[in-house]
């Protein structure tokens, strides 16, 4: 129980700002128990920024209220995964035997800036533009999930980092678990929802299995931020 409850801490520490959890070390017998967490850990973000919702939509504007979410939902994360989204972007405009080691450069090129901008407006009109906030969990659960999947079954290009380990030490049980609580989750709120991500994660994995013959860590954050905007519009279109 001590390492689920050190892998959960590294889960939130990954992919969180929130402070109570900080855990650096990447030590070995937990990684594979902080993969199976993150779908959870989207869960709980999605829940605070839907009791957020709920408590402000007395008070504030909707737009606005829906901006406030959309920030909390970037600062809570760190912006971990549009970071990833932006060296992916940058990736993939240049030749191939270099996209690597421009994904690793810390410095944005004029391309991951100019979609990593377009990328945030889209997304924070997404999230505006909800008239109720109840599937905001589901969201991020599911997109988490395809992170999780892309964990268990595609390469990773790199045998170094938490990456590495990650998929080294997540295991069948592990994912089998996982399946089972984010499906009935999704059983629960809109099993549409989940359909829709596995497609999105098929259409990706498409095109970095072609490009790279596997993901990096840069291509999961791509992954998530993907799948949370397109799911978060299938929710506007009335499909969800």
């Amino acid at each position: 129980m001590k390492k689920v409850a050190k892998g959960f801490a590294l889960a939130v520490s990954m992919l969180t700002i929130v402070p109570f959890f900080r855990v650096h070390d990447f030590f070995r017998g937990i990684n594979g128990y902080a993969v199976a967490f993150y779908p959870l850990v989207g869960f709980l973000l999605g829940l605070f920024l839907w009791g957020v919702g709920v408590v402000g939509s007395g008070y504030l504007p909707q737009m606005h209220l829906g901006i406030l979410l959309f920030a909390l939902l970037v600062l809570l994360t760190g912006a971990l995964h549009l970071d990833g989204f932006c060296d992916t972007i940058d990736g993939l405009y240049v030749p191939r035997d270099r996209a690597l080691s421009v994904m690793k450069d810390p410095h944005n090129g004029g391309m991951s800036m100019l979609f990593g901008a377009t990328f945030l407006i889209a997304k924070a009109s997404s999230v505006a533009s909800l008239q109720s906030y109840e599937l905001l969990p589901l969201v991020l659960m599911v997109s988490r999930f395809n992170a999780v999947i892309a964990i268990f079954i595609f390469p990773y290009i790199s045998n170094k980092g938490m990456g590495s380990l990650a998929k080294e030490e997540f295991t069948q049980g592990e994912f089998i678990f996982v399946a089972l609580y984010v499906t009935l989750t999704a059983i629960f709120f809109s099993p549409q929802m989940l359909l829709i991500a596995l497609l999105i994660l098929f259409v990706v994995q498409s095109l970095f299995i072609k490009r790279y013959n596997g993901f990096t860590g840069d291509i999961y954050g791509f992954l998530i931020e993907v799948s949370e905007l397109v799911l978060l519009n299938i929710i506007l279109l009335g499909v969800a």
